[in-house]
């Protein structure tokens, strides 16, 4: 569970929260015409933009930036090391047990293709195509939560003009105004919420949770043709190591 992320929308609500039972209450500021507009409009331009593939994606792509799938690096480098060591003193088919065990699915593809004898320039070039397509993919589930923060944003802006021209149609009638005012103006406010709220945020740390993916498949990479090519395991944990800030860099041979 990813706290930053969880404590800082939840701070978000509860301060707009209380900030609004601090002036009229919560309830003032609840209107369903607007939600249909913002919400139910930016949903539907979401749907117009992506795929129906991408979209079914939307609910997952939202949970992995309240709880992202964790990996333990230092334990993965020191896992790369023993295979290494394992590899150099009874050569590289002895790992193919802990191949067939390992959960780890890019780390076991790539073994895998070490253990039945693929040239390292064809290993290479197979997982770095994975890596591509894999931060593609990511990169457009990120985007729809990109798109949403502009659409709503949009979205709440043509709420605001639906109102001023009921508002203005309705000048007459004192008691038809306050109703299109309240669109006007909440559905401005409904789509700065979603954008800055749940668009732009999530857009950003799956970003970053991207980006942290792509370092740790690359460091496996790394680790994969060090163990083919034979590499010392000091030499390969050393190579490791690196991929990790200064602070966390702590060698198993020390």
């Amino acid at each position: 569970m990813d706290l930053g992320t969880v404590i800082g929308m939840a701070l978000i609500m509860a301060l707009l929260g209380g900030a609004m039972m601090m002036g009229v209450g919560v309830g003032a500021y609840v209107d369903v015409p607007s939600v249909l507009i913002v919400v139910g409009g930016s949903i539907g331009a979401l749907m117009i933009s992506f795929k129906p593939t991408q979209m079914k994606a939307f609910t997952k792509v939202f949970m992995i930036a309240i709880k992202p799938p964790e990996e333990d690096v230092p334990a993965l480098i020191k896992k790369l090391v023993e295979f290494a060591t394992k590899a150099r003193k009874d050569g590289i088919l002895s790992l193919e047990g802990d191949v067939n065990s390992e959960e780890n699915a890019f780390l076991k593809k790539g073994l895998s293709m070490a253990i039945d004898g693929s040239e390292p320039d064809t290993i290479r070039e197979l997982l770095e195509i994975e890596m591509e397509q894999t931060d593609a993919r990511h990169k457009i589930h990120g985007e729809i939560f990109n798109q949403w923060a502009g659409l709503a944003g949009a979205m709440g802006m043509v709420g605001t003009l639906i109102g001023l021209v009921a508002m203005l149609l309705n000048m007459a009638d004192p008691a038809a105004i306050g109703p299109s005012m309240a669109v006007a103006l909440l559905t401005t406010m409904y789509g700065a919420i979603i954008g800055n709220v749940f668009g732009t945020p999530v857009y950003n740390i799956l970003a970053i949770r991207n980006t942290e993916e792509g370092v740790v498949k690359e460091m496996i990479l790394s680790g994969i043709m060090s163990i083919q090519s034979g590499d010392a395991p000091r030499v390969l944990e050393a190579k490791l190591l690196s991929y990790l800030p200064p602070a966390e860099r702590i060698s198993q041979f020390d």
